[in-house]
């Protein structure tokens, strides 16, 4: 499948788009963003069941709206003690407009009474390139790690400031940018998609 010549980043958050230029900083593309380009972007509704098939409405969208291969990824925290809840539905855990501080403080009221013990928790990410002529290419990365009551660090967004990655001492907020691309989700699923491009 190979790298294309230009990437087309299908999202409008201004953290992700960051992460993304981060982590893929590498690949031999020239990028696409509504911050660069004038579009025009579509706004996908999450309609999926599952983060593959929000990946793929977004991934999708942007290639037939642009004309360009579309990158698109859909991500969430997985609690076992709410049978793998929010998943998918992490950005909209407290309400279809809930804010990231709405949804963090909606997880932490849902974790009382749960010990240390049985926080355990991963974040998943599933990222997709699409191509306009229909092909397209996935790849899943996952983060082991606890939640903790408190909020701990400035650092990322969302989850972050309770999510102790697994081996760490500090929260996902607490650690570099540099550290958390490493180590991250989106970190593995992007440089497995990478990995897969190169190899063609």
């Amino acid at each position: 499948m190979a790298f294309p010549a230009r990437i087309a980043i299908a999202s409008h958050n201004t953290h992700k788009l960051r992460e993304i230029g981060r982590i893929c900083a590498d690949w031999p593309v020239e990028w696409l963003t509504v911050e660069n380009h004038e579009g025009p972007w579509p706004d996908v509704e999450e309609t999926g069941s599952t983060y593959l098939e929000n990946a793929l409405l977004k991934a999708r969208a942007g290639a037939a709206a642009l004309g360009e291969p579309a990158l698109a990824d859909d991500s969430g925290i997985e609690v076992d003690a709410l049978g793998g809840r929010p998943g998918p539905r992490s950005a909209r855990f407290a309400g279809e407009d809930a804010t990231d501080q709405q949804n963090l403080d909606e997880l932490i009221r849902a974790l009382k009474g749960i010990p240390g013990s049985g926080r355990t928790a991963r974040y998943r990410c599933l990222a997709v390139l699409a191509f306009p002529d229909g092909r397209e290419v996935h790849a899943e990365g996952t983060c082991e790690g606890t939640l903790v009551g408190k909020p701990r660090g400035s650092q990322g967004f969302g989850y972050d400031p309770i999510f102790v990655p697994e081996g760490r001492g500090e929260t996902m907020a607490q650690i570099t940018d540099e550290e958390k691309d490493r180590i991250s989700h989106r970190g593995r699923a992007l440089r497995a998609l990478g990995e897969t491009l190169a190899a063609d």
